[in-house]
């Protein structure tokens, strides 16, 4: 058990760093995407959800079972609906295959997708 406590926060704490930066210059291979209908927001709305997804630290047992920060929803004024955003990993950017190991970057390509709960 120990060794799956020390991978969640791991994956955890490389979760927050790409989150942190939406995946921009972080050292940590991935992407940042977001739904049409985000998209379609107006750019006022879209700066405040993107900013909402980087200050985003309410992580609980019930939205974050696996402990590795790798989703939240959340509202943002204006918007009619949550907003949420979730990480997945893969093993390179063809986006394929999932990650055999999410704790090791090397192994894994994480994909941060900002969508509305209708998107989900």
């Amino acid at each position: 058990m120990g060794a799956a406590v020390s991978a969640d926060r791991t994956i955890a704490a490389l979760n927050d760093a790409f989150r942190l930066r939406l995946g921009l210059q972080t050292g940590i291979p991935g992407r940042t995407m977001m739904t049409r209908a985000v998209a379609a927001l107006p750019g006022d709305q879209q700066l405040a959800i993107l900013r909402a997804v980087r200050a985003f630290d309410r992580f609980t047992p019930d939205n974050d079972p696996h402990r590795e920060h790798d989703f939240g929803r959340f509202a943002v004024d204006g918007v009619d609906e949550p907003i949420i955003f979730k990480i997945d990993y893969y093993a390179d950017d063809a986006m394929e295959f999932g990650s055999e190991d999410a704790s090791d970057p090397a192994q894994s390509y994480r994909v941060l997708t900002i969508m509305l709960a209708s998107d989900y």
